[in-house]
C-alpha cells in the first residue's frame, strides 16, 4: 500500500445552492480528489458540503432545510463527503471567505485535540489506555515522529464560480484574496473554457495563480440545478440526474415548480446589496 505519510492532507470545502444537489455536484468531488491525489503532493481525507442559507436571495432558492436534506441524502453512502448546516442556519448571508475561516478553525481543532490525545498514553485495541510506565518505553524504542499540523482547506468550484469574481461587486477583493491566497481553489473545468486567460487577465488571481488547482473534466457532463428545475416545472423525468433518494424527496414534497422559480423574484442578491450599503 502507498505510504501517505509525507502528502498533505487536504479538505475540500463546495459551497453554493445545491439547489437542488445533482449528480455533477458529486462527481467535481470526485474529478477533485483523483487530480489532487495524482499529483504525489495530496491526499484528499474528506469532502463538505456547505449549502447557502436562505438569506442569500437567489431568485427560485428554495427553503435551507430541504437543500440540506437532499444534500444528506445524496450523500448518504458516501465514506468521505458530508454536509455541514453551519452556514444554512444562519439568517444573515455568511461570504465565504467567513464559511472558509470557520472550517479552517475547526480542523485547527481537532488537530490540536489529537495531538494532545497523541501526547497521552496509546490506546489499546478496544478503547484501552496503556498504563504511563508503557508509554515511556515505548517512547524510548520508537523515534519521535514529526506532529502534522491540520489539514489544507481548499475550495472546490467550477469553471463559472471562478469566473463570477470578474462580476462587479459580487466579490470583495479582500475576500478574493482570502480565497485564493490563504487557502487556494480546486477549479473543475472542461475543454473550451478559458479559465487559464481568466486568471492570466486577473491581476489578484495571476499573484496567487500557483494556489489554482485546474482540473480538466474530460467526460463531459452537462447537469446543472437550473435545468433540473426546469425538467421538474415540465413534468419531465430526472431519473439518473440527481441520486434517487433525492428524486424521491423531491416528488414527496413537490419541491419545484413556477411558483418556487418566482421565490425572490425583485430581491437583490445578498452580495450585491450588501456591496450598496
Amino acid at each position: 500500500m502507498e505510504n501517505l505519510e509525507n502528502r498533505t492532507e487536504v479538505v475540500l470545502l463546495a459551497c453554493g445552492s445545491f439547489n437542488p444537489i445533482t449528480n455533477m455536484h458529486l462527481r467535481l468531488f470526485e474529478l477533485a480528489k483523483d487530480y489532487m491525489n495524482a499529483t504525489g503532493e495530496y491526499n484528499v481525507i474528506k469532502g463538505i458540503i456547505s449549502p447557502v442559507g436562505d438569506a442569500y436571495k437567489k431568485k427560485g432558492l428554495i427553503s435551507a432545510h430541504h437543500r440540506v436534506v437532499m444534500a444528506e441524502l445524496a450523500t448518504q453512502t458516501s465514506k468521505w463527503l458530508e454536509v455541514d448546516t453551519w452556514e444554512s442556519l444562519h439568517k444573515e448571508w455568511i461570504e465565504t471567505a467567513k464559511v472558509l475561516t470557520y472550517h479552517q478553525q475547526r480542523l485547527e481543532a481537532r488537530n490540536s485535540d489529537n495531538s494532545e490525545l497523541d501526547s497521552a498514553s496509546p490506546v489499546l485495541p478496544g478503547g484501552k489506555r496503556k498504563r504511563t510506565g508503557d508509554a515511556q518505553d515505548l517512547s524510548e524504542k520508537k523515534p519521535a515522529s514529526q506532529k502534522k499540523g491540520p489539514p489544507q482547506l481548499k475550495l472546490l468550484c467550477g469553471a463559472d464560480f471562478l469566473e463570477s469574481f470578474g462580476v462587479p461587486n459580487l466579490w470583495k477583493l479582500e475576500d478574493i484574496a482570502t480565497i485564493v491566497g490563504k487557502y487556494g481553489l480546486v477549479c473543475i473545468t472542461r475543454s473550451g473554457n478559458n479559465a487559464e486567460k481568466f486568471i492570466y487577465e486577473s491581476d489578484i488571481l495571476w499573484k496567487h495563480r500557483n494556489n489554482i488547482h485546474l482540473v480538466n473534466e474530460w467526460i463531459t457532463n452537462d447537469i446543472s440545478s437550473t435545468k433540473i428545475r426546469r425538467a421538474l416545472r415540465r413534468g419531465q423525468s430526472i431519473r439518473y440526474l440527481v441520486p434517487e433518494p433525492v428524486q424521491q424527496y423531491i416528488e414527496k414534497h413537490n419541491l419545484y415548480s413556477s411558483e418556487s422559480e418566482d421565490r425572490n423574484t425583485g430581491c437583490i442578491l445578498a452580495p450585491l446589496l450588501k456591496a450598496k450599503q
